[in-house]
C-alpha cells in the first residue's frame, strides 16, 4: 500500500459488539502469538501490523508469555508502537493476558493477585503503555479463590491500568461464576478467549451459550487448529512448516490419516464455495453473532489478505453446514 495509514482502512473491514458491552472489535483481530519473538525479524513483524491495520484490524492480542523467549513480542511490539503507532494509539485495542509461567517461584504463575497485578505492570513497561485496553485472566487457577483472582482484575482496572478484563480457557460452568463475581464488583466481563475451531467445538457445550446469557463477548484462538485447517497439509508435510518444525503447537503425530482425510473433505467443499480452506474455516467461526471475533496468526501479508476476503463471503446454508457436520464424523 502507498501510504500509512491507508485512509480507506474503515471501510473494509466488519466491526462486531462484544457482547452488551459498548466495545466493537473488528472480525478478524491479529494474534501476536507467535511470529512476533526475538526469533523473528522486527522488519517482518512491523509489516505485519501496518498491513494489518491498513485493512482496518485494530485489535492486536498479546500475552504476558508470547515469544519466544517469553515476554519478547510486547518488547518487539512496544518498539514498533513507539515507532510506527503513537499517533493511532486511540484507534488500537491492545490486549494482554497473564496466567501461565512467566517467572521462577511461587508469585510467578496462575493466579493469585501478586502475580497477576505484577504481570501487568511488567508488561506495560515492556510495551510501553501505561493501561491496556483488556485485560485477560489467560488460565483458570485450580487453587486460588476465584474471587481473589477476579478482585485482582477489577484491582487492575480501578487503577487506570486496563480499561476492560476479560477470561481465557475457563469452562462453561466456571466462566459463569468468574462473570458473575466481576458484575458484584462492578468491573463486568468484556470477553472470553476459547479455543474455537472446527476440530474443536466444546465451546458449544455450554459455554457460547453462557457467554451470549450474559452479554460477554467471545473471541476465539486457533481457529485453523494450529494450521492443519489449510491446504498446507494437503499433500503431506512441507520440510519448510510448523509440523516439521517440532513445534510444541502441531507435531507430525497429530496429522493422522483419518484426521487428513476429514481436512480433504473439508477441502473439497471449500473449493465448491470458491474458497481457500482456510477462508471457509474462519468463517465457519463467525457464521453467527455468537462469536466477536476471530484471531488470526501471520507470518505473511498474504494470510491477512485471505482472512479479510473471507469477510466477503461468510455464509453458509444449512446444506453447507451439514455437509461440514457430515465431513467432520
Amino acid at each position: 500500500m502507498s501510504s500509512f495509514p491507508n485512509p480507506d482502512r474503515y471501510q473494509q473491514m466488519e466491526y462486531r459488539r462484544s457482547g452488551r458491552s459498548g466495545i466493537k472489535l473488528p472480525a478478524i483481530s491479529l494474534g501476536l502469538w507467535h511470529n512476533f519473538g526475538d526469533s523473528t525479524r522486527v522488519d517482518n513483524s512491523r509489516e505485519l501490523l501496518r498491513y494489518a491495520f491498513d485493512l482496518g484490524i485494530t485489535h492486536f492480542d498479546l500475552a504476558n508469555n508470547y515469544g519466544p523467549p517469553p515476554g519478547s513480542a510486547e518488547e518487539n511490539f512496544g518498539r514498533i508502537l513507539r515507532e510506527d503507532f503513537r499517533a493511532y494509539r486511540d484507534e488500537l485495542i491492545i490486549s494482554t493476558k497473564a496466567g501461565y509461567t512467566m517467572w521462577q517461584g511461587p508469585y510467578g504463575d496462575w493466579g493469585s493477585r501478586k502475580y497477576l497485578v505484577a504481570s501487568l505492570d511488567q508488561s506495560l513497561k515492556r510495551m510501553g503503555l501505561e493501561y491496556v485496553d483488556i485485560f485477560y485472566h489467560h488460565r483458570p487457577d485450580p487453587e486460588t479463590p476465584l474471587e481473589e483472582t477476579m478482585r485482582a482484575l477489577d484491582h487492575v482496572v480501578r487503577q487506570g491500568k486496563a480499561l476492560y478484563v476479560a477470561l481465557s480457557n475457563y469452562p462453561a460452568d466456571l466462566a459463569a461464576q468468574a462473570i458473575a463475581i466481576l458484575r458484584d464488583l462492578g468491573t463486568p466481563c468484556l470477553i472470553h478467549q476459547p479455543r474455537y475451531s472446527m476440530f474443536e467445538r466444546t465451546p458449544e457445550q455450554g459455554l457460547i451459550q453462557t457467554l451470549g446469557d450474559a452479554g460477554v463477548g467471545c473471541i476465539a484462538f486457533s481457529p485453523l487448529a494450529g494450521g492443519v485447517l489449510t491446504d498446507r497439509y494437503l499433500q503431506g508435510i512441507p520440510e519448510d512448516s510448523r509440523a516439521a518444525s517440532g513445534s510444541k503447537f502441531l507435531s507430525e503425530s497429530q496429522l493422522t490419516e483419518e484426521k487428513m482425510e476429514k481436512v480433504r473433505r473439508l477441502n473439497i467443499i471449500a473449493q465448491q464455495r470458491e474458497q481457500k480452506l482456510a477462508q471457509m474455516a474462519l468463517a465457519w467461526v463467525l457464521r453467527d453473532d455468537s462469536v466477536t471475533s476471530v484471531l488470526i496468526g501471520a507470518s505473511k501479508t498474504a494470510q491477512i489478505d485471505d482472512a479479510v476476503a473471507m469477510l466477503a463471503h461468510r455464509q453458509f446454508s444449512d446444506t453447507e453446514l451439514a455437509a461440514i457436520d457430515a465431513a467432520l464424523m
